[in-house]
């Protein structure tokens, strides 16, 4: 028995698919998020298939009889009408994705914006982003986070998942979905046992961690960025996202926007931490950015340094982060600086001071002293000058 435009609306959802069929294999397949989907049964070169016609009310009744009858003459020349469904640009995900972010961007701050943009191209576009925001399933974002998480990222994959569910649900209010199928699957993320240290090495691993440092054949770029880390220890995020304009002749200032605590961070520059951005800005071919991605115009993804890392041998012995424990322990083990100078220059805030005045030049003259105490220790258990001889 044919459909009716009434069976199709009043059609709800179950706990599993079911279909409401037509003439001509013709069906009207209900989900149970709601969705309901327009497809076609059909046969062509002794293969079953099945044609992807289009999303109800978007799609009505008459109008998927329409596309039928034009898959089936199409059948009759031996031509499969599943050769490419067309989505239009303005239903693609990626398209809704740049509007709901051109809506909130005002409001962040230029690094967050950056973040956020970046995961989305890097982690979800390559997946979602030429399908139609109304026909992405449950299964399909799954499957994009499960590769997330396969690398080990499993807290950027929750981020991911509150990102992309926050895009659906931008496009259930301007009526281009009816669903957000990222909701159901915060119970489906794997989480990571929380670890109360980072990996970090010992000052008696130094020595073998400079060898295999200047033994990586991966970018130098890469390789110069990690060296920089280990003599300032500075977060991931302060320097994947560092700009030349940032860099003074004795200084690093570090905005604000880009900090744990959201306070300007001054970071004294050593004679080897300068050698080392003498290099690197070779290596960054014109680019505002101190460590450039592929294309140049945005900074490396956020693994690029962890992952060097893991080439190198460290896998779950050492991170990026970890610099910050290493420098923290053998600086408060040297007895020669004030545990007060030494938090300052880690950008550990007092709770206190965070509500009162904040002074980024607090113990200046000490961190001096103490930052190239500490580059010239790092050279001691560097065998190998090459970068910083030049």
């Amino acid at each position: 028995m044919p459909l009716s435009d009434a069976a199709c609306r009043n059609a709800k959802p179950a706990e599993k698919d079911y279909k409401l069929t037509d003439s001509g294999r013709l069906y009207l397949l209900v989900k149970p998020t709601g969705s309901k989907l327009w497809r076609m049964n059909y046969s062509f070169a002794e293969k079953q298939k099945t044609l992807s016609i289009g999303v109800y009310p978007g799609v009505g009744l008459g109008d998927a009889r329409k596309a039928r009858d034009a898959a089936k003459s199409k059948l009759a020349k031996g031509i499969d009408p599943s050769g490419g469904h067309v989505v239009s640009d303005d239903r693609k995900f990626r398209a809704v994705a740049k509007a709901w972010f051109n809506s909130r961007a005002t409001g962040w701050v230029s690094s967050y914006s950056e973040r956020i943009w970046a995961r989305l191209e890097d982690d979800v576009f390559p997946a979602i982003g030429d399908d139609d925001v109304a026909e992405i399933e449950p299964s399909a974002v799954l499957k994009m986070l499960r590769t997330v998480e396969d690398r080990g990222a499993l807290e950027m994959a929750k981020r991911v998942r509150q990102t992309v569910s926050s895009i659906f649900r931008f496009a259930v209010a301007d009526d281009k979905a009816k669903v957000d199928p990222a909701a159901p699957l915060a119970d489906a993320m794997k989480t990571n046992p929380r670890q109360k240290h980072r990996a970090a090495l010992r000052e008696d691993g130094l020595t073998d961690f400079f060898k295999r440092l200047h033994a990586y054949d991966g970018e130098k770029a890469t390789r110069l960025g990690i060296e920089i880390v280990a003599h300032t220890f500075v977060r991931t995020g302060e320097i994947r996202f560092a700009k030349w304009t940032e860099f003074g002749e004795d200084r690093w200032r570090i905005p604000e926007d880009r900090m744990k605590m959201r306070k300007e961070h001054l970071v004294p520059l050593t004679p080897q931490v300068l050698k080392l951005l003498e290099q690197l800005r070779e290596e960054s071919n014109g680019s505002e950015w101190l460590l450039p991605g592929v294309e140049g115009y945005k900074p490396i993804s956020e693994n690029t340094l962890l992952f060097a890392l893991y080439r190198m041998g460290y896998h779950s012995k050492a991170t990026v982060h970890g610099f910050r424990s290493t420098a923290s322990t053998i600086l408060n083990e040297s007895n020669l600086w004030r545990p007060d100078a030494i938090e300052r220059q880690l950008a550990h805030v007092p709770q206190n001071e965070v509500r009162a005045a904040y002074n980024a030049a607090l113990y200046w003259d000490e961190r001096v002293r103490m930052m190239n105490w500490y580059s010239n220790f790092l050279l001691s258990k560097d065998t190998d000058l090459t970068d910083l001889l030049g």
